[in-house]
């Protein structure tokens, strides 16, 4: 087993200015990631990631995730090559779904959100490798599109995905998956890890990553000791990043970066 990257997640239930110090204290830390999401209708994620990545000296920053029915994968492409130009080697962005309800609320759910999180994430991946990219698709199209400024260390792109079709999409055209924390089990990341990884190699990709979303309890005894031991325990089904979170309950992630430095 290769070393896991253990991060935590700043949940949008929490408000934007308690940010910063959560960035801080994880860079103090050690904190390998801090994860950011992006939910209906909380915060936004590029916003929020391009704040932490410049508050922070080391830290890996990841969205998890962008909701794809709500941009233009070239303004995607556009706002992730920038911040990857500015902080290399630093920001993980995720895309997907997003929630199907909230889609329809803002009027941006699509009849087969397969084929557009396909055509979307194919797309951004296209662009930020240089590449002029033409595409006439159900609901992409772009007319020989090409970022003048793509990033020089491009960053994976991760597919976030809880059903078996979108976790093989994220193997087939993605750099890795994102697995929810309301599914998250050694067992289910061993079989989701194992899906993923053979769809990559049917599609000729490189070994995918398998970034985990894993929710405990801030306020249980041995706080720390269990942490470690469930890192251990996803890691060991093939999760190659292991991202902790507090419950929406108690959202504050600094218990948890206290232990976790401990």
């Amino acid at each position: 087993m290769s070393e896991v990257r253990v991060g935590v997640v700043f949940r949008p239930q929490s408000p934007p200015e308690e940010l910063r110090a959560t960035v801080v204290a994880a860079d103090e830390a050690g904190i390998d990631e801090l994860w950011l999401w992006e939910d209906c209708f909380l915060e936004g994620g590029i916003s929020t990631s391009a704040a932490a990545l410049a508050w922070s000296e080391r830290l890996t920053v990841g969205i998890g995730l962008l909701p794809v029915p709500l941009r233009n994968p070239a303004a995607v492409a556009m706002e992730i090559a920038t911040l990857a130009r500015l902080f290399p080697g630093r920001f993980v962005p995720a895309v997907g779904h997003g929630v199907l309800d909230w889609m329809a609320q803002v009027g941006a759910r699509a009849a087969s959100p397969m084929t557009l999180l396909r055509e979307h994430a194919d797309a951004v991946r296209r662009l930020l490798h240089g590449e002029t990219v033409s595409v006439a698709g159900r609901y992409v199209q772009l007319d020989a599109v090409t970022l003048d400024w793509p990033p020089e260390q491009v960053p994976a792109l991760i597919i976030g995905g809880r059903g078996p079709k979108t976790v093989a999409l994220a193997g087939e055209v993605g750099d890795g998956v994102l697995l929810d924390a309301g599914l998250v089990t050694p067992a289910y990341v061993a079989s989701e890890a194992a899906r993923v990884a053979e769809a990559a190699e049917a599609a000729g990709r490189p070994a995918p990553q398998v970034t985990v979303f894993a929710e405990i309890e801030p306020d249980i005894p041995a706080l720390g000791d269990r942490a470690r031991d469930l890192v251990a325990e996803l890691a060991a089904a093939g999760a190659t990043s292991v991202i902790l979170q507090c419950t929406s309950q108690n959202p504050d992630p600094g218990v948890l970066i206290a232990a976790l430095a401990r």
